[in-house]
């Protein structure tokens, strides 16, 4: 089992402390003494550290094992209810706010549609589903709470355009708003703030394929598609926040004068705008029904154009990058999703990997749609409990 060193010297009582957690998150309910091997702690500071965190109610004591020799053990794990935290995802398509505890688990949801985000339609939201989300969790949860990861598209006003002159009239006021500072306004709590993508990025790297997979382009197919990229088990930003940023990646030229994007060609909002000319509710991209034979005039040219750009993306990325996978997953219909996963695959036939060229796996997100809202709840959770402050946002340029 890989080893997470603390220290034994005076003044590094926090950092200890989260080591301490973090070595429980990883391994499990576990008893103390193997808890200071895991750690290279002593015994008798994982034993002052422990009784710390079970009188702060961050673990729980589990039943005693018995049948060993030597004295009976007790394991510890992380208590559920010992802290939580607020996700605050706002898209171009729909406000959520959802309540995660300390193991990450989502334990309250609220979420709200609208054609697009103005100002003046989503701030008012975003109160009032903070307002809700602490009548939900009563008073003593909500004293548990350390802090609100806001999540949302960089520049959101310049966003606008590509949603049709009515957005884009309404958009531009966010130029002169400070997300950040509005949400801070109206809670005393801290406010964690990522961009959209890689706070998807981050939910699938904490709980989902993150685990097993140390490097990986990440893919969320939203209203537009955008990345991430984690190498080395860590979130890779850039310096200016726009490592894995696939959405402008340019594409094969159809009859324009300039090379279209990824966006242009495997976002949701072409299909969405395809089945509203069709007469269609564009919301249909996100249930059931989409994958009915009835839909498939538009679903299907949409599918293989995406499926053809996204497999470039691919392919493209892997002459960039060392990658072991690249995770496929989006807030539009999970039948939807599988399907676009599977053309890509196939479409990755139409690409040549020879020479020194790895292919990388094609694997489903297991986050889902709400990634985007979880992975922004796990930022405060991170920034409070974690001992490695640059474990999700590295700055590190890859090379």
């Amino acid at each position: 089992m890989k080893t997470m060193r603390g220290s034994n010297h005076t003044g590094m009582r926090q950092f200890n402390e989260r080591t301490v957690l973090r070595a429980i998150r990883h391994a499990g309910a576990i008893p103390k003494a193997d808890l200071a091997r895991l750690t290279q702690l002593s015994t008798q500071t994982v034993s002052i550290i422990v009784n710390r965190l079970l009188d702060d109610g961050l673990l729980l004591k589990q039943d005693r094992i018995r049948g060993k020799m030597g004295q009976p053990s007790v394991p510890l794990s992380i208590n559920p209810d010992g802290a939580y935290s607020i996700g605050l995802q706002v898209g171009r398509r729909s406000l959520e706010v959802v309540v995660t505890d300390f193991v990450g688990q989502m334990r309250h949801q609220w979420r709200q549609s609208y054609a697009y985000p103005s100002p003046a339609e989503v701030l008012p939201r975003i109160k009032e589903g903070l307002k809700l989300m602490q009548r939900r969790m009563g008073a003593d949860a909500w004293s548990r709470t350390v802090g609100i990861g806001l999540s949302a598209p960089l520049a959101m006003h310049q966003w606008g355009d590509l949603m049709g002159p009515e957005a884009g009239k309404a958009m531009v006021d966010w130029e002169h708003i400070d997300l950040v500072q509005e949400v801070q306004a109206l809670s005393t709590l801290p406010v964690e703030f990522a961009k959209d993508t890689t706070a998807a990025c981050v939910a699938e790297l904490v709980q989902g394929l993150g685990r097993d997979v140390p490097n990986f382009l990440y893919v969320y197919v939203g209203t537009f598609v955008g990345g991430g990229l984690v190498m080395d088990g860590h979130i890779v930003n850039g310096p200016r926040g726009n490592a894995g940023a696939i959405g402008s990646l340019p594409m094969p030229r159809g009859d324009g004068a300039k090379h279209p994007q990824l966006l242009e060609r495997a976002s949701g909002w072409q299909l969405e705008q395809t089945l509203m000319a069709a007469g269609h509710d564009p919301l249909l991209v996100q249930q059931d029904h989409i994958m009915d034979d009835s839909y498939a005039t538009w679903t299907r040219p949409w599918l293989t154009q995406a499926a053809q750009a996204l497999a470039m993306t691919v392919t493209s990325a892997a002459a960039l990058l060392d990658l072991d996978a690249v995770v496929i997953d989006g807030s539009l219909n999970p039948l939807l999703m599988q399907a676009l996963i599977a053309q890509t695959q196939q479409h990755l036939a139409d690409f040549s990997f020879d020479g020194i060229l790895h292919q990388p796996q094609i694997l489903a997100g297991r986050v889902g749609s709400h990634a985007r809202a979880l992975g922004g709840s796990l930022l405060p959770l991170h920034a409070q409990f974690f001992p490695d402050k640059d474990i999700f946002l590295k700055q590190d340029n890859v090379a």
